[in-house]
């Protein structure tokens, strides 16, 4: 069992604030240090936060060199691939936030370093410590619906539009499916026990990105505001999936479940332009089925909390390299979500249906 865990920080923009904070937040734990390669970043980053005796690099690889346990690797997706495998190689483990990777060969070979350096390599979607989830996970996996045959997942938010490094294609590899809709799949696919995918069908789309009559940056937008994908997977599973950045509706449906006993119908919480998506917690639970020759509509409780999400995904983590536990959220599961994108980026490309080649692990 480790006992006081040491931890270095690489990438220090704003989603690195939430994981220092959580760090900072907990006993026994230190932040050694902060790696950002825009120079004076890391050590800004430092001082903004008052952590106490952590220094600041402009390289990773020597951050690495440090005495570490774990590291949270923060940077614009398209750095996650060569940082992560750096630290795993360095014999640390890694929570790397979400997306995994940018390409699906980035994230088969993060996993594969993973397994043989014998590192946890933990992913940062934090939902899914959302108590509400975990009884979604619950139902899903528990029987009650019985065999499920179509899942419908997704959400849209009417304006809600990210810049910056987000809409640049080489540093985030692609938009809204991976911001966004990347949570949406993870909801279905941990419910399910990530079933194996076959093929993809996909449609993706930017007009909202690229019309300056929506976004100030639209001729800098290289990205997909809007997708729309069919998957199928083994056992006759198939997956409507659909997220949105933009678009003149209110919402694009709520998540569904179909099985042959009963049927699940969830809409996630929050209002506003910004919501209607699964990036946070849960606004409604219905179960639908048959009883007596009765249709019968339940309402299933959703509880109200005040955990904080993002902190738990960091308190697991810690948890895992003291008490030498297996990642929380293993990379090895999200590969599954990494191909789906990838296939979804694929069809689009092409205008169909692509197979999904997934090696065993």
């Amino acid at each position: 069992m480790v006992n006081n865990v040491k931890i270095g920080i690489i990438g220090s923009g704003g989603i690195a604030k939430g994981h220092a904070r959580a760090y900072m937040n907990m006993n026994h734990v230190e932040i050694v240090g902060v790696a950002d390669v825009v120079p004076g970043k890391a050590k800004a980053f430092i001082e903004e936060l008052n952590i106490s005796g952590a220094k600041a690099f402009e390289n990773h690889q020597d951050l690495l060199k440090e005495e570490l346990d774990g590291v949270s690797v923060c940077t614009p997706n398209f750095a996650h691939y060569d940082t992560t495998i750096d630290a795993l190689n360095a014999a640390k483990h890694v929570l790397v936030e979400k997306p995994l990777s940018v390409t699906l060969e980035q994230g088969i070979d993060m996993v594969q370093t993973a397994e043989s350096r014998d590192k946890m390599l933990s992913v940062g979607y934090q939902p899914r410590y959302d108590p509400n989830m975990r009884k979604i996970v619950d139902i899903v996996r528990g029987g009650e619906l019985g065999e499920v045959y179509y899942v419908e997942v997704g959400g849209g938010r009417r304006r809600g539009m990210p810049g910056g490094t987000f809409i640049n294609k080489d540093l985030a590899g692609f938009g809204a499916i991976g911001d966004i809709g990347t949570y949406s799949l993870d909801l279905a696919l941990n419910a399910l026990n990530h079933p194996k995918p076959l093929t993809v069908s996909a449609y993706t789309s930017n007009h909202f990105g690229t019309n300056p009559l929506y976004h100030p940056e639209a001729e800098n937008f290289e990205v997909e505001d809007f997708g729309v994908a069919m998957v199928r997977f083994e056992n006759d599973l198939v997956l409507n999936f659909k997220i949105s950045w933009a678009m003149h509706m209110d919402s694009l449906g709520p998540t569904m479940f179909l099985g042959k006993d009963a049927g699940l119908k969830i809409k996630p919480s929050g209002t506003g332009p910004w919501s209607g998506v699964w990036d946070g917690g849960v606004g409604e639970i219905v179960k639908y089925y048959d009883q007596d020759g009765e249709h019968v509509k339940e309402n299933i409780e959703v509880q109200e909390h005040n955990m904080n999400i993002f902190a738990a995904k960091i308190e697991d983590f810690v948890d895992a390299i003291k008490n030498n536990r297996k990642a929380p959220i293993p990379a090895k599961e999200i590969i599954i979500n990494q191909a789906i994108i990838d296939g979804i980026i694929r069809s689009s490309k092409v205008n169909q249906e692509v197979q999904i080649d997934l090696p065993d692990f």
